[in-house]
């Protein structure tokens, strides 16, 4: 969780390896997020993902209210155009 424990917080991932799935941890996990006493009473909560929509849903996302006020940068290939990228090329 990325927040200033006022007004916004941004989940940047919730990840379980495949080995581990189907036992119940993503829920586990996001419930002790949405429960955590330091994220309490926050105006705004957001995320982007591509595949788990129904897990987040259970925990009240929905989809951007007003998609117009939001902006993004997105390089989808920042880690194949890095320098530690190429570096690992040449290797």
């Amino acid at each position: 969780m990325i927040s200033d424990f006022a007004t916004y917080a941004y989940l940047g991932d919730v990840f379980v390896l495949e080995e581990r799935r189907g036992r119940g941890l993503g829920k586990w996990l996001m419930q002790c997020i949405m429960e955590h006493p330091q994220l309490a009473g926050l105006r705004r909560w957001s995320l982007v993902t591509r595949d788990a929509h129904g897990l987040y849903a259970q925990y009240g996302f929905r989809q951007l209210k007003s998609p117009a006020r939001h902006m993004e940068i997105h390089n989808a290939d920042v880690y194949s155009n890095s320098p530690n990228a190429a570096r690992k090329s040449q290797t």
